[in-house]
């Protein structure tokens, strides 16, 4: 039973999009900085800097990803370095309000790159065609 479970994980990971990925990652960053918001005020140090140790290296996963070619990746990127010093910090002094400022954020991340996935590849270049015309001017067919 235990290697069927471990064959269906490893291969439902594999058929992922690369935007799959990323929403997946983000989530675990979410139920890792959520663990480690619950073991703080319990004084479970050890349970806190597992969560928040497994969540920075989610962090580092998604900044490891970016192409930084793709403009917006200098902004996620700056991001992601903002959320290691925050994580970094929460674990040094087991400050629960800093994990909890970074919860909303990440979920917020996620929520648009959900968003981004759910598009069709037309939605996607129209939209990036809206942004790239000047206002006032027709977009040209």
């Amino acid at each position: 039973m235990t290697n069927a479970l471990s064959a269906y994980k490893k291969q439902s990971v594999t058929t992922l999009t690369p935007g799959e990925v990323v929403v997946r990652l983000y989530m675990e960053a979410e139920r890792q900085l959520n663990r480690a918001s619950y073991y703080i005020p319990q004084k479970n140090f050890e349970g806190a800097n597992k969560a928040l140790t497994k969540a920075q290296d989610v962090i580092n996963a998604l900044r490891s990803c970016l192409d930084m070619k793709i403009p917006i990746s200098k902004n996620l990127d700056s991001i992601y370095e903002y959320f290691n010093r925050e994580i970094v910090e929460a674990n040094v002094k087991k400050d629960k309000a800093k994990v909890d400022v970074l919860i909303p954020m990440i979920a917020e991340l996620r929520e648009a790159f959900q968003e981004i996935n759910s598009m069709s590849r037309e939605q996607m270049m129209a939209q990036q065609q809206q942004a790239t015309t000047p206002q006032g001017e027709a977009p040209q067919s």
